[in-house]
């Protein structure tokens, strides 16, 4: 789709266990995800809401395009690394949306993991069924 001598924005986002490889072109404002469109990508508009978050922030709505790759976690988690490698990417783009993108939070990198299981219960904090008889 593009040519590797067009020059591009890079940045990488992370959210749980979701990792996506962000690229930022000069466009029109497409946004591709492992090769698909984002509306093919992402059923809910409210994950492709949260992957335009950092375009609405700093008013580059329909200034570049996007292409992505992102692996690992479930479709929240992957539209969180999107919005974060997408955040880190503009920055590259233009010192000018730091303090937007930091005011919104975009450019920290969300800590909250899942809570392992422990043994002797059925998930992290879920005991079994007590049982009188």
């Amino acid at each position: 789709m593009y040519e590797s001598k067009q020059p591009y924005f890079y940045g990488t986002g992370r959210r749980k266990h979701s990792v996506a490889r962000v690229r930022v072109y000069e466009g029109t404002g497409k946004i591709t995800i492992n090769g698909r469109d984002i509306d093919e990508y992402f059923g809910l508009e409210t994950l492709k809401l949260i992957v335009r978050q950092p375009f609405a922030v700093t008013d580059t709505v329909d200034k570049y395009d996007i292409v992505c790759t992102v692996a690992g976690g479930g479709v929240t988690g992957q539209a969180g690394a999107i919005r974060h490698g997408l955040s880190r990417a503009l920055l590259q783009a233009s010192d000018e949306f730091r303090p937007l993108l930091k005011k919104e939070g975009f450019l920290t990198r969300d800590p909250r993991m899942k809570e392992r299981k422990k043994y002797g219960l059925k998930a992290a904090r879920r005991a079994p069924q007590f049982s009188k008889r």
